[in-house]
């Protein structure tokens, strides 16, 4: 939910090291989305997104992929608690016994006077979801529609409180409906989403967020020894005069709630530090697994002149943090503005870090082409290493991405394998698509899939030689077995293509033309 209005979300993305795979089939509105992988099985990834239904406002739809991105099942799509409610901000996660969570807004987007926080629980990876149990409702906040940005944290440490899902959000940006102070909250369940106790503030006496900051988003997230920590800021000049970013943290369920300083500046809007108001300007607070006393706080800044990606961290639970560091390594004031930030941490300490870059786009402004910047740093590593572009062109801009709000994308690091999630409208309408690649050598083994098109090959299975469609003559070709491989490519001089010398399995045709890129599945069976 943006500021309690419907905005579409988009990027124009093209590719560079990784392919970019379509997960929506959605033929409108197809944004803002999240992308959880299965810790068990990281072939198993589980997207959602808002989407537009016929004879529905905005609906949550999901699709699950069991080959690492390559292929994804048809979407399906939630309906609402109230028929003629609207639906947004969903986020997913896994917990460590392959259940999937999905937690996300279902409310009156036209009089907001009613609406709820709700999660669904899904026991087979997300083929199915549950019934949506509520985790607040607007009448657990009078004055406040402490509705927006229900993100998600789940402990997975394995133990006494594994298994107990953290939802955080904050009220909507409707200065006419919301009376301050502002605050923010966090709801907990402690038997595995089936319920959840009230909401609560998660500020307090001296850490209060105050009346200045009016949308004080709290970021979670669950170390590896189950300890829950959020962020949020805060500025109130009697209690502080400095703005401060407030570390709160609790090892006992939300029961108790410690609060400690992690950073303090003379700017009230530090956490949100960019001039230009159209910039996504979205935070996160990321948890290291290979060490639990390790915190990444990831924001947008433009102390240096322009917005840039920044972090600080802390190696001692907060105790001290670093001196802030700059993500992206384009020159220093060069006037480009970079933003929408998302990061991750691997298993062994790595870390990814990705945002939208305007570095090698003509003029300075938020309106020009963008890309999709990435950068890694090592475990163990002081500095990142060089970053780059994941996707090879420039994207035009488009004026639908000066809406308020859509300040996320979302990017999962597994393995050493990187995935970036993202909305697109490369095929005349708004779709999201993943970007996979390895982040040892920025390979890639996924393609863009904008439909499995099977009947439109023939025979199917084939034992010999199988015929593609018309437009397929004179394209380019690139054969991929099911695990994501690239067997082949080339030019396609006949629609007959021969497969005999191919063992018995599935296999995917990318066809890529003058009018776009299309992907055909088919089985050769001898």
């Amino acid at each position: 939910m943006r500021s309690f209005l419907f905005v579409i979300f988009c990027f124009f993305i093209s590719t560079f090291f990784a392919q970019n795979t379509l997960v929506s089939q959605g033929t409108n509105f197809e944004g803002e989305p999240y992308l959880a992988v299965n810790p068990q099985n990281q072939q198993h990834l589980v997207a959602a997104w808002m989407g537009f239904q016929v004879g529905n406002k905005v609906v949550i739809k999901s699709a699950v992929s069991t080959n690492g991105g390559i292929t994804w099942s048809t979407p399906i799509w939630q309906p609402h608690v109230v028929s003629t409610y609207s639906s947004a901000d969903v986020s997913v996660k896994f917990d460590n016994s392959g259940n999937v969570f999905m937690s996300y807004i279902d409310y009156d987007n036209e009089n907001h006077s009613e609406g709820k926080v709700v999660v669904r629980k899904s026991t087979d990876g997300g083929i199915t979801w549950g019934s949506a149990v509520e985790v607040l409702s607007l009448l657990d906040c009078p004055s406040k529609l402490c509705l927006d940005r229900p993100w998600m944290a789940i402990d997975c440490s394995g133990g006494p409180l594994n298994g107990t899902i953290y939802i955080t959000n904050m009220n909507a940006n409707q200065p006419t409906l919301v009376t301050p102070p502002y605050n923010p909250y966090v709801t907990v369940s402690t038997d595995n989403g089936a319920s959840f106790a009230p909401p609560r503030f998660l500020d307090t006496l001296n850490f209060l967020s105050g009346s200045t900051v009016n949308q004080p988003m709290p970021s979670p997230t669950v170390t590896s020894n189950g300890k829950f920590y959020a962020i949020y800021p805060s500025y109130v000049p009697s209690q502080s005069p400095f703005a401060r970013l407030i570390l709160a943290s609790s090892t006992t369920a939300c029961v108790d709630v410690n609060h400690q300083v992690a950073y303090q500046s003379a700017s009230p809007f530090l956490a949100n530090n960019a001039t230009n108001s159209l910039l996504k300007s979205g935070y996160l607070l990321r948890s290291n697994p290979n060490n639990s006393d390790h915190l990444a706080f990831f924001f947008l800044s433009d102390s240096d002149g322009d917005a840039d990606i920044k972090m600080m961290e802390t190696t001692n639970a907060g105790a001290s943090w670093s001196t802030i560091k700059r993500i992206n390594q384009d020159a220093i004031g060069n006037g480009k503005l970079q933003d929408l930030v998302w990061a991750d941490f691997d298993t062994d300490g790595d870390l990814v870090v990705c945002w939208r870059d305007r570095r090698n786009a003509s003029g300075s402004t938020y309106g020009v082409p963008t890309e999709i910047f990435c950068a890694v740093r090592r475990n163990g590593q002081a500095d990142f290493e060089q970053d780059y572009s994941i996707s090879s062109l420039q994207a035009a801009h488009n004026v639908v991405l000066e809406d308020k709000g859509n300040d996320f994308m979302n990017v999962a690091l597994q393995n050493d394998t990187a995935y970036a999630i993202w909305g697109d409208v490369r095929s005349g309408t708004l779709k999201i698509y993943l970007n996979k690649w390895n982040i040892n050598n920025q390979s890639s083994s996924l393609h863009e899939v904008y439909s499995q098109n099977e009947a439109l090959l023939y025979p199917n299975p084939a034992s010999q030689n199988v015929t593609l469609p018309e437009s397929a003559l004179n394209a380019e070709y690139y054969l991929y077995g099911t695990n994501g491989k690239l067997i082949e490519k080339g030019v396609l001089h006949s629609k007959v293509f021969d497969c005999q010398k191919y063992k018995n399995g599935n296999y995917f045709f990318k066809i890529v033309n003058q009018q776009g890129v299309s992907v055909y599945k088919f089985q050769v069976q001898h």
